[in-house]
């Protein structure tokens, strides 16, 4: 009860903040919205581009490539941008599990705020090729959730290292490979329309990495936060 407690507050804290500045949620979807229209423009100069066979491949594929940046411009500053002193303050009045989760659970809300809010802004300037929308949806969801685990989970152990941000690209590329071929291989599945059931695998293949990778901030976090 007292991990709840102390995690609960703590997210209050972070989304006080966020609601304050949101900085993160501002610079996030300027930077969306910024890459559609870039991207839209490109695609406008080369007509008929939307009615041929690889369409859809680039549609998809372009989608998680925005929001996989989108995704480490918003949640690499969750403890880099953290000061010593405010993660000593923290370091006295709360658990390690307790702020690895808060800081967990902020990232999935505010990554799927803005992932919901990417595919709106994609649908509204490409067509739409969807043809399970509701699955591709879900997807997305999923997609959300992993890209705040790792990322989170990254960012706790580059902030032990000073702060390096290559540190953190070059952890997160073996964990987050896989997530991302699992993503497009289920987003694209939604774009056929194929049978759900014949995505249960890769589904529960990525509910497994987050476990994974969730179980492994919860062990591996209080040691780094003994230094």
């Amino acid at each position: 009860m007292k991990l709840f407690d102390q995690t609960w507050e703590l997210l209050k804290k972070e989304v006080v903040l966020e609601w304050r500045s949101k900085y993160a949620f501002n610079g996030v979807l300027l930077y969306v919205v910024s890459t559609v229209f870039v991207c839209y423009i490109s695609f406008s100069l080369t007509p008929g581009f939307d009615k041929s066979e690889g369409y859809k491949v680039v549609w998809n594929v372009l989608f998680w490539i925005i929001m996989l940046f989108a995704s480490v411009n918003a949640i690499a500053k969750s403890f880099l941008q953290e000061s010593k002193s405010r993660l000593l303050y923290y370091y006295s009045i709360a658990s390690p599990q307790a702020i690895i989760l808060s800081k967990t659970i902020y990232n999935i809300l505010l990554m799927s705020l803005l992932s919901i809010l990417a595919l709106i802004v994609y649908l509204l300037f490409f067509n739409n090729t969807l043809g399970d929308p509701f699955f591709y949806f879900l997807v997305v969801i999923l997609g959300s959730l992993s890209f705040s685990t790792v990322f989170t989970m990254i960012s706790a152990i580059a902030s032990k290292a000073g702060n390096n941000g290559a540190l953190m690209a070059i952890l997160s590329f073996p964990v987050i490979i896989p997530v991302i071929l699992i993503l497009i291989r289920l987003s694209k599945h939604a774009m056929d329309g194929i049978e759900r059931s014949l995505s249960y695998g890769d589904i529960g293949a990525l509910c497994a990495i987050n476990a994974i990778v969730i179980a492994t901030a919860l062990l591996l976090f209080p040691y780094l936060w003994r230094d």
